[in-house]
């Protein structure tokens, strides 16, 4: 944990950066590199009846943090975002419970 899904963004651009990022991430949130996951959501976007190349988004899953760990991950994300070609991003985070979060079966935390 975090999880940390991108959405209109080339997958081969985020493999470019992403161990760098997640060393970053790794020291900035105290948090075991192994508990980070990136994945590259290949959908497909629509707009006005045609396919397009779509927005790039970043969404976070993660369980709750302060708001100014919040901001500085944003800021980060954002950079390695817009350091791919990208100069607009948004960048939003779906908290999870860990009393509704379970790991092979058992609860976690």
């Amino acid at each position: 944990m975090p999880q940390i899904r991108l959405h209109g963004i080339e997958s081969d651009k985020a493999l470019a950066g992403s161990g760098q990022l997640v060393d970053t991430l790794t020291e900035s949130l105290e948090t075991p590199r192994d508990y980070f996951t990136i994945e590259v959501s290949n959908g497909v976007f629509i707009k006005d009846g045609e396919v397009s190349a779509g927005y790039p988004f970043v969404e976070v899953l993660w369980f709750p943090r302060s708001e100014s760990m919040q901001d500085h991950m944003a800021k980060l994300l954002t950079e390695w975002v817009q350091g791919m070609g990208y100069p607009d991003v948004d960048v939003f985070y779906v908290e999870l419970s860990k009393r509704a979060y379970y790991e092979n079966g058992d609860h976690f935390g």
